[in-house]
């Protein structure tokens, strides 16, 4: 409970007790005795008084610097309060973008070893397909020669004067197998020719 406190004009005090020093000074034994203890009471009275006074301005004072400082924590604490609340949010945020992320991760990592299973298991096949293509054809090279197209047109055209030769001579057999030579080598270029085709 707060007291009003109302400050004497300046010079009352004072000449108050000016005024009882002086009618003490006049008076004598007890009533003048009475009349300086009652001059000092007041001076005491006075000065407790301006003591009072001057406590209760410092408190008012200190009461009006808490009350802005509290304000000002209250406003700090509301603001920080938002503050985590916002920064919850966010972290909420973040960790449900997280977690749909590696949720996506985890498919496509499991789409890619599907990927990789599928392409080792081509490559296993295609190994062994590659292999056995190997294999005949070393079979086959062990049968067939690589001749040039150039050394067989040679070639035939060498059968064709052998035979002309061979039929001026009378050697039917002979001309026979050099026709049949020839055959052979017009057989393989057709061959070669639908192959590049």
């Amino acid at each position: 409970m707060s007291a009003t406190v109302v400050p004497l004009p300046p010079n009352a005090s004072s000449e108050t007790i000016d005024f009882l020093r002086r009618m003490a000074s006049m008076v004598s034994g007890r009533n003048g005795e009475m009349l300086l203890r009652a001059a000092r009471l007041i001076e005491s009275l006075a000065r407790r008084a301006m003591s009072a006074e001057r406590l209760y301005h410092e408190q008012q004072i200190e009461s009006t610097r808490n009350a802005e400082l509290r304000e000002a924590a209250e406003l700090a604490s509301d603001a920080m309060v938002s503050q985590s609340e916002a920064l919850r949010a966010q972290l909420a945020e973040v960790i449900a973008a997280s977690a749909a992320e590696r949720a996506a991760f985890d498919a496509e990592r499991g789409k890619l070893i599907g990927l990789m299973q599928n392409a080792e298991s081509h490559i296993v096949k295609l190994t062994t397909e590659l292999d056995s293509l190997r294999a005949s054809v070393d079979s086959l090279n062990e049968t067939a020669v690589s001749v040039p197209i150039e050394v067989l047109r040679l070639a035939r055209t060498q059968f064709d004067y052998l035979s002309s030769g061979f039929a001026h001579k009378g050697d039917v057999i002979s001309q026979a197998m050099s026709e049949i030579g020839g055959f052979a080598i017009d057989q393989a270029l057709t061959a070669k020719k639908t192959d590049t085709a």
